[in-house]
Formats: C-alpha cells, structure tokens, sequence
C-alpha cells in the first residue's frame, strides 16, 4: 500500500489504513519525541495522543504537505502543551529578600471533588460497558489494571501495534459514546 493511498482510505475511516500509517510512522514520531524528552514512556504516550489526534482530523490533512511532517508537528504542539500545563502547576512568587520561591499549589482533591470523582467513574464504567468485549478487555487492561503495551501485548498473544490500535480505536469509540448523550 502506498501512503497516498493509505491516507485517502484512512479519510473514509479504514482501520487497515489506520495501520498501515501508524506501522510506518510509529518509528519516526516515538524517534523525535524519545529525543526530545528523553523518556521512554512520555514519549510513547505523546505518540499515541499524536496519532489518536491525526486520525480524528485525517480529513483535514492538506496533500500537498509530508505526511510525517504533519504528524510530527502535531507531536510537537501536543509536546508543547504539556509543558505549558506543568510550568502553570507551578507559580513562582519573590519574598522581600529578593530569594526566588516556588510555592507549589495544592491540587489533592477536596471531599467534594472526590464525591464527584466517584459519581464519574460510575458513569464512565457504564459507558465502558456499552463496548464491545474486547475493546472492554483492553481499556481495562490499560487504565485499571495500568499494564504496559508490551504487556497487554503478551496478555493477548497480539502485536503491540495492534494493541495501540486497538486502545485508540476504543477510546474514539468509547469518546462517541459519552458525547452522544
């Protein structure tokens, strides 16, 4: 399959298509963010928000760009706000002695966020429940028993790109579900 090609099938929503890209773009957009970050599991966690991004927005890919070069730029933002999001969880403040302090801001959970908290993940196991089985199998593998795609992997006797797909098409199908409502 060329990528061209790929890419048009993957617009009218083919799961091969989807595989075909995320098989040979994996490498280059993990390759960017591992040296980037330097971190083994970030970086694998920003892949897959970059490409779980680039596939809810295929249709939006203009074809006279790379391909890769629209994928990793998306990595990049998708990079840049996470750093945004940390460098706001800390807010630095001067004293009088002109001595730089951090003061950390305190993000534990009141009761009432904990209440809220449980109501939503009763909610979300519901949702979940209206998958299909495996996809069920694998959002619970992932998020509640937290196992390693390489471990899921192993579990299911199934390529760990096959996993990544499998949990990224559960989780736009699981997405559909809660904004239907």
């Amino acid at each position: 399959m060329e990528i061209k090609d790929a890419i048009i099938r993957a617009k009218e929503n083919d799961q091969k298509a989807f595989n075909f890209l995320l098989d040979t773009f994996w490498d280059d957009v993990y390759g960017f963010q591992l040296k980037r970050i330097q971190n083994e599991n970030d970086a694998e966690d920003i892949t897959i928000q970059t490409f779980s991004r680039a596939f809810d927005r295929i249709e939006t890919f203009d074809d006279n760009y790379k391909f890769k070069t629209w994928l990793i730029t998306i990595s990049k933002n998708i990079h840049i706000d996470l750093l945004r999001k940390e460098k706001n969880s800390i807010s630095r403040v001067i004293s009088n002695d002109d001595k730089s302090v951090y003061q950390i801001l305190d993000e534990s959970p009141t009761p009432e966020d904990k209440l809220i908290t449980d109501q939503n993940l009763a909610k979300l196991l519901r949702d979940i429940k209206k998958l299909k089985p495996h996809y069920q199998e694998i959002i619970n593998m992932r998020y509640f028993q937290e196992l390693s795609y390489k471990e899921i992997s192993v579990q299911l006797e199934e390529p760990i790109n096959n996993v990544k797909v499998k949990l990224l098409r559960a989780k736009k199908l699981l997405a559909e579900i809660i904004q239907s409502k």
